[in-house]
C-alpha cells in the first residue's frame, strides 16, 4: 500500500517554475508560435478575412498549391548515423555570393496590406539574417525606401514586363542605381489567375470600406486602425489602382511577352538575371541560352494556372536540361525548414519563401517575420543534424527520396 506525505517546500520549488511574464502582447502571441502553421493560425485571427485569404489562397480549386505541399509531405528522409554534427553550416553560395541560409524572402505584392510595417520589416529581417530579399514590382514600399530601410541587405528586384516597356526600363534603372544587384523576371503571368477567394471576398486594392468589410473590421480593429493611421496604402511602382488584383494584372502586364522581351531585359539589365515561373525543362534550357544566370521552378504559389506542374517533381529533369549552366531555384508549398532541406538535397540551389513570412508579418509585424526566420533556421539545423549532414553542400538526392 502506497504511503503518502506532504511535499516539502524545497521539492515544490524545483518543479514550480512559471515562465516569465511577457508584457508585450505581440511577444505573447509569438511566444506560442513554434511552427509556420502556428504563425498562420495567429495571422488568421489577427487579419481581416479578405486580406488573409489573399495571402493564403491560390487559383481556382487550389490544386497546384495542394499538390506542391503534398510533394513535400511525400519526402522520405534517409539519415546517416554516427556523424559529427556538433557544428552545422547552413550557408550557400548563390550567384557568387554567400547567403547564411539556403532561402531568400520571395517577392510578394501589396505587402503593407498584410501589416502596416510591410516591406521595411521584411528587408530588415533579411539584413539581420544575411539572406537575400526580393522586392516586388507590386510592392507597397518604393525601391528607394526599401534601400534606405536596410542599406546593408542583399536586395534583389522582381520585374513584371508591362505593356509600357518604358516603365519597365525606368524600374530597372532605379533598382540598379539603388543597389539591387539581381533582377528576377517573372514570366508566368500573361494574364491574372482566377483567385476565387478574392472573387468571393470582393477584395479590391486597396481594400474598400464596404458594409461587409466594415463588419469584418469590427472583429479586427487593430488592423483597420493601423491601415487608416499610417501612410496611405499605395504602390511603389505606379500611381494608383482601384479594382481587383486580376483586373490590375490584365490592365498592366503584357500578354504578348516572348523571348524577344527576355532578350531586351537581358540587354537592359546590367546585373544578374533570374527568370521566375519556369514550369518545364525545355523552357529552362531556352531561357538559360538567352542569358539567365538562374531559373526558378515556380507555379506562382499556385496562384496562376491551377493543376500546374509541381516544382519539386520538376527538379531532376530541369537540372539535366540546364546541365550546370545556371542555378535552379524552387518555390511553392514551402512551410518548414525540412521542406527547404529536401529541396536542396534534391538539387535546388536556393528556395524562395513567401507565404511563410507573410504569416509572420500578419501575426506580428517585423517581430513576426523574425519569428518565421528563427523557426525555419532552427528546423533546417535540426533536420541536417538528424540526417547526419554538417554542410548544406553535402546534401544529396539520396537523403530525400520522393515516395
Amino acid at each position: 500500500m502506497t504511503r503518502r506525505r506532504l511535499p516539502r517546500p524545497r521539492e515544490l520549488q524545483r518543479i514550480l517554475r512559471p515562465r516569465p511574464v511577457e508584457l508585450n502582447p505581440t511577444g505573447r502571441r509569438l511566444a506560442n508560435a513554434h511552427t509556420i502553421a502556428d504563425l498562420r493560425a495567429i495571422a488568421r485571427r489577427r487579419t481581416p478575412r479578405a486580406v488573409f485569404d489573399y495571402a493564403d489562397g491560390a487559383a481556382e480549386l487550389e490544386e497546384s498549391l495542394r499538390r506542391a505541399r503534398q510533394a513535400f509531405r511525400a519526402v522520405e528522409f534517409h539519415p546517416s548515423v554516427l556523424r559529427d554534427v556538433s557544428d552545422v553550416d547552413t550557408g550557400v553560395e548563390v550567384l557568387g555570393e554567400r547567403s547564411a541560409l539556403p532561402f531568400a524572402f520571395a517577392p510578394t505584392g501589396f505587402t503593407r496590406m498584410m501589416h502596416h510595417e510591410g516591406e521595411r520589416a521584411v528587408v530588415q529581417v533579411a539584413q539581420r539574417e544575411r539572406i537575400p530579399y526580393v522586392l516586388s514590382t507590386m510592392g507597397t514600399t518604393s525601391i528607394e525606401q526599401v534601400a534606405r530601410a536596410a542599406p546593408h541587405a542583399r536586395k534583389w528586384f522582381q520585374l513584371y514586363v508591362w505593356r509600357d516597356h518604358g516603365a519597365g526600363r525606368e524600374l530597372m534603372r532605379r533598382a540598379w542605381e539603388n543597389g539591387y544587384g539581381t533582377l528576377l523576371l517573372t514570366v508566368d503571368t500573361p494574364v491574372g489567375g482566377a483567385r476565387m477567394r478574392d472573387v468571393r471576398n470582393g477584395l479590391t486594392i486597396p481594400p474598400a470600406l464596404t458594409l461587409r468589410t466594415f463588419a469584418d473590421g469590427a472583429l479586427h480593429p487593430a488592423w483597420w486602425f493601423n491601415l487608416l493611421t499610417t501612410e496611405p496604402l499605395t504602390f511603389a511602382s505606379f500611381e494608383s489602382w482601384h479594382g481587383t488584383v486580376t483586373e490590375l494584372i490584365d490592365a498592366l502586364f503584357d500578354p504578348a511577352l516572348d523571348f524577344d522581351d527576355l532578350a531586351w531585359v537581358r540587354e537592359t539589365w546590367p546585373g544578374k538575371l533570374v527568370v521566375k515561373g519556369i514550369q518545364n525543362p525545355a523552357d529552362a534550357r531556352e531561357v538559360v541560352k538567352c542569358g539567365a544566370d538562374a531559373v526558378v521552378l515556380s507555379n506562382h504559389g499556385g496562384r496562376q494556372l491551377d493543376r500546374a506542374p509541381t516544382p519539386l517533381e520538376l527538379l531532376p529533369a530541369t537540372l539535366d536540361a540546364v546541365g550546370g549552366d545556371a542555378e535552379v531555384w524552387l518555390d511553392t508549398g514551402i512551410l518548414s525548414g525540412g521542406d527547404i532541406v529536401a529541396a536542396i538535397a534534391r538539387g535546388a540551389s536556393l528556395c524562395l519563401v513567401g507565404r511563410a513570412y507573410l504569416y509572420g508579418l500578419m501575426a506580428g509585424g517585423e517581430r513576426g517575420v523574425q519569428r518565421c526566420a528563427d523557426i525555419l533556421r532552427g528546423e533546417i539545423v535540426r533536420t541536417m543534424q538528424l540526417l547526419g549532414v554538417r554542410e548544406i553542400g553535402h546534401l544529396r538526392p539520396s537523403h530525400a527520396i520522393l515516395r
